[in-house]
């Protein structure tokens, strides 16, 4: 894999109404889902999904808690199997990123899938040691990049997720506060250069104003063009309304193991009857719980 040497641009901060996000052509799928089942057990936790995710496209999947979110995350970013049905990904490894069935796909495959992809989870998931260390990882283990180019790209990772880089460089994970640590996260995520980004309810247990804070920054994120000027897409699964208030994202929603709705928030925010209106009365409880 060759040195990936092109800069970020400078983050711009979230309107309070951003546009939808327009993908690069209108049949360039990044993510299907056909028929995906999922069961532990006796228990059925999804049932039946199909989806397909446009390229560039930012998505948001919610629903009441047990309702399958995070499996549906995890089944689309292969960390978990399907019980039954396929799941298709760009290839960003291959010349034109095609679709490929992810189940078809040897270990050495799926890593190069995974090599285009970026990872925050919900409770952030880093490793013992410095920021440096936490945002240096896969760089050093998965790309030839030589020291002083792992250093640019980590300094330029931090100062995009709006961090004092010489504040925060060699500050170890446990003294990091809970704001802090998410941004390191996504530092982290976005030091790869991903087509794709995944987000695993990215503001839970953050107060309202660096909650605004982390959807500004995944707004910006998302608009940045990743290498080579490929359109970002990105995947989060939330409980936060102001998320998708201000991001506007297209919204899935699930209920009883079904997808109940899928459309734009616009769509979504006027229900006024069935599951997805009594969630959006539920969300501000939802995400004080969690």
């Amino acid at each position: 894999m060759g040195a990936w040497r092109v800069p970020y641009p400078t983050p711009m901060p979230a309107p309070e109404h951003p546009p939808d996000p327009s993908p690069a052509t209108p049949d360039a799928i990044e993510l299907r889902a056909e028929g995906v089942r999922k069961t532990f057990g006796e228990r059925v936790v999804l049932d039946g999904i199909d989806l397909d995710v446009i390229r560039g496209e930012f998505v948001a999947i919610v629903g009441g808690s047990g309702s399958g979110k995070t499996v549906l995350l995890h089944l689309l970013s292969g960390l978990m199997p399907v019980s039954d049905g396929r799941i298709f990904v760009a290839d960003h490894s291959r010349d034109g990123a095609p679709l490929v069935d992810f189940g078809l796909l040897d270990h050495d495959q799926v890593e190069a899938v995974r090599m285009h992809w970026g990872f925050v989870f919900q409770r952030n998931a880093l490793f013992s040691g410095t920021v440096f260390d936490n945002v240096a990882l896969l760089l050093r283990e998965h790309t030839d990049l030589d020291e002083s180019q792992i250093d640019h790209r980590v300094r330029t990772s931090i100062a995009n997720v709006a961090l004092d880089v010489d504040d925060v460089l060699f500050k170890d994970r446990d003294s990091l506060s809970g704001g802090m640590a998410k941004r390191v996260a996504i530092a982290r995520a976005i030091a790869i250069d991903p087509a794709l980004l995944f987000y695993d309810e990215p503001t839970t247990g953050l107060d309202p104003v660096i909650g605004a804070h982390i959807h500004d920054l995944l707004f910006t994120m998302h608009h940045q063009p990743a290498r080579g000027q490929r359109t970002r897409t990105s995947v989060v699964v939330t409980h936060d309304r102001d998320l998708l208030r201000r991001l506007r994202p297209r919204v899935l929603m699930l209920h009883e193991g079904r997808i109940c709705f899928l459309g734009p928030y616009e769509e979504f925010e006027r229900q006024r009857e069935g599951p997805a209106a009594e969630y959006m009365r539920a969300m501000p409880v939802l995400q004080a719980r969690r």
